[in-house]
Protein backbone atom coordinates (compact mmCIF):
# COMPACT_ATOMS: atom_id res chain seq x y z
CA UNK A 1 0.00 0.00 0.00
CA UNK A 2 2.70 2.65 0.88
CA UNK A 3 4.67 1.80 -2.16
CA UNK A 4 1.20 2.29 -4.29
CA UNK A 5 0.87 5.65 -2.53
CA UNK A 6 4.58 6.42 -3.06
CA UNK A 7 3.80 6.44 -6.65
CA UNK A 8 0.56 8.70 -6.26
CA UNK A 9 1.94 12.34 -6.60
CA UNK A 10 0.54 15.03 -4.37
CA UNK A 11 -0.48 17.38 -7.53
CA UNK A 12 -2.38 14.44 -8.89
CA UNK A 13 -4.09 13.66 -5.21
CA UNK A 14 -5.32 17.32 -4.69
CA UNK A 15 -6.69 17.89 -8.28
CA UNK A 16 -8.70 14.53 -7.64
CA UNK A 17 -9.73 16.23 -4.25
CA UNK A 18 -10.68 19.56 -5.30
CA UNK A 19 -12.43 17.56 -8.71
CA UNK A 20 -13.98 14.67 -8.50
CA UNK A 21 -13.77 14.74 -4.26
CA UNK A 22 -15.85 17.85 -4.67
CA UNK A 23 -18.22 17.65 -7.51
CA UNK A 24 -20.96 18.80 -8.07
CA UNK A 25 -19.93 22.08 -6.41
CA UNK A 26 -23.29 23.73 -5.88
CA UNK A 27 -25.31 23.60 -3.57
CA UNK A 28 -23.36 21.91 -1.82
CA UNK A 29 -20.28 19.07 -2.51
CA UNK A 30 -21.69 15.89 -3.09
CA UNK A 31 -19.13 14.50 -0.58
CA UNK A 32 -20.94 16.78 2.10
CA UNK A 33 -24.21 15.69 1.07
CA UNK A 34 -23.48 11.46 1.63
CA UNK A 35 -21.83 12.21 5.02
CA UNK A 36 -24.56 14.04 6.58
CA UNK A 37 -26.80 11.15 4.97
CA UNK A 38 -24.29 8.56 7.03
CA UNK A 39 -25.05 10.38 10.01
CA UNK A 40 -28.14 10.64 9.85
CA UNK A 41 -28.56 6.86 8.92
CA UNK A 42 -30.44 7.31 5.12
CA UNK A 43 -27.80 6.08 3.19
CA UNK A 44 -29.18 3.20 2.29
CA UNK A 45 -29.63 2.82 -1.58
CA UNK A 46 -26.46 1.52 -3.39
CA UNK A 47 -26.22 4.43 -5.60
CA UNK A 48 -25.26 6.10 -2.55
CA UNK A 49 -23.00 4.16 -1.32
CA UNK A 50 -21.61 4.05 -4.95
CA UNK A 51 -21.19 7.90 -4.54
CA UNK A 52 -19.66 8.11 -1.07
CA UNK A 53 -16.89 5.59 -2.37
CA UNK A 54 -16.42 7.68 -5.86
CA UNK A 55 -16.46 11.12 -3.94
CA UNK A 56 -14.30 9.78 -1.24
CA UNK A 57 -11.79 7.80 -2.69
CA UNK A 58 -9.73 10.59 -2.89
CA UNK A 59 -10.08 12.15 0.50
CA UNK A 60 -8.90 8.48 1.60
CA UNK A 61 -5.97 8.02 -0.45
CA UNK A 62 -4.62 12.55 0.21
CA UNK A 63 -4.62 11.38 4.02
CA UNK A 64 -3.48 8.09 3.72
CA UNK A 65 -0.35 9.48 1.89
CA UNK A 66 -0.14 12.10 4.39
CA UNK A 67 0.15 9.61 7.33
CA UNK A 68 2.59 7.67 5.25
CA UNK A 69 4.56 10.73 4.24
CA UNK A 70 4.53 11.98 8.19
CA UNK A 71 5.36 8.62 9.71
CA UNK A 72 8.37 8.25 7.37
CA UNK A 73 10.04 11.78 8.94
Amino acid sequence: MENLLNKLSWDLLVIACLTLGLAPFFPEPHIVEKIRMLFKGTLSRPIDWFDMVMHGAPWVLLILKAAFTLKVR
